[in-house]
């Protein structure tokens, strides 16, 4: 564990940090309130193979949605993290609501994957993609 090149990790993730990524955990997302305080919350995260994109499902009407949907069309700078004993990892980056069936479509198979099961059934679900930029923990 640890930090390299003051907590961005260069290169390719170790295929040690990928497989804690894919193995059944669940999380914090961090988002930040308008006022500038964080809110963070228990979540399901899945990740891209190379931990480029993370991704959160949630209401569209969650908090942690509409401080994403407050930072504007640049996206809201946000951090998901899991911690199993000793192992930690957290993956910054800018993050965007995406709403679109196929976004929503691919993030609940995802999630069936990583979780075993099926997410709830939610009308108002819409995604927080993360496009990840900084890797701390785990190398």
């Amino acid at each position: 564990m640890g930090e390299s090149n003051g907590g961005r990790q260069a290169g390719a993730p170790s295929a040690e940090l990928c497989d804690f990524w894919r193995e059944r955990h669940h999380g914090t997302l961090t988002t930040l309130r308008p006022n500038g305080s964080p809110h963070v919350v228990p979540v399901c995260v899945t990740v891209d193979a190379d931990l480029g994109v993370a991704r959160v499902m949630c209401s569209r009407g969650s908090v942690k949605a509409r401080n994403v949907l407050a930072a504007g069309e640049a996206g809201a700078r946000v951090a998901v993290s899991q911690v199993d004993r000793r192992r930690w990892s957290t993956l910054e980056g800018r993050a965007v609501i995406r709403a679109d069936p196929e976004t929503i479509r691919e993030a609940e198979r995802r999630h069936t994957v990583r979780y075993g099961r099926e997410p709830r059934v939610n009308p108002n679900r819409v995604v927080i993609e993360i496009a990840v930029d900084r890797r701390l923990g785990m190398r």
